[in-house]
């Protein structure tokens, strides 16, 4: 069994620093700021339709860059506030402790990703950490593609453990299992209308992995 985690919203805390990020984007293009409640209900990959979503309009390409750049330069300068989400050391440690593999998955910008992975001291628990190189806000199911085919597994292999709707729709489309954490992008009310299983903890998603459940 091999374990493929995702990062933003999973293995990291990052939703207060992802809603602060979100509300200096907003405000480059005069939008109002938002909470984490109101993150929750609209979120969505590709990234610009939770834009729209949340302001109820549509968005033009001027505001998609900016509020694309805007983001990404001030989540970049957050990064030493970001911890890891409760659990994500045990959780590691029971993956090891059933003999399976484990990588990381994100949407993130990959050179970032590694360089925070290997400040954390977690590369070395990872068999490969593979981020966002070309995609810039889209959805996940061709990055998990080549995530398998980079690790030379079949998605039956694997489970993806995430916190977003998008993980789900990833890993049913390439006949991966997944299991969702309900600390990151969604309410658990949403999480659990994709049918795969929901852990409040991720020592708990790691037990629902399983292929027999806990």
């Amino acid at each position: 069994m091999h374990v493929i985690w995702d990062w933003n919203g999973t293995l990291v805390d990052d939703l207060p620093i992802v809603v602060e990020c979100v509300n200096a984007a907003l405000r480059e293009i005069g939008e109002d700021p938002i909470d984490a409640d109101d993150y929750r209900d609209h979120f969505v990959r590709p990234v610009h339709r939770f834009y729209e979503s949340l302001l109820e309009r549509s968005i033009t390409e001027q505001e998609w860059a900016t509020l694309d750049r805007t983001f990404h330069e001030r989540y970049a300068h957050s990064l030493d506030r970001v911890p890891l989400a409760d659990g994500a050391a045990e959780a590691l440690d029971a993956v090891d402790a059933r003999g399976w593999s484990q990588s990381i998955l994100s949407m993130w910008w990959e050179e970032d990703l590694t360089a925070c992975v290997v400040r954390r001291g977690l590369d070395d628990r990872m068999v490969l950490v593979q981020g966002n190189r070309n995609d810039g806000g889209g959805t996940k199911a061709a990055h998990l593609r080549l995530h398998l085919e980079t690790l030379g597994i079949g998605p039956s292999l694997a489970v993806l453990i995430g916190d977003s709707l998008d993980d789900a729709a990833a890993a049913r489309e390439l006949g991966a299992g997944c299991v969702l954490y309900d600390g990151g992008s969604h309410h658990p009310a949403e999480l659990k209308k994709t049918g795969v299983p929901v852990a409040a903890t991720l020592t708990d998603a790691v037990d629902l992995a399983a292929p027999d459940g806990p």
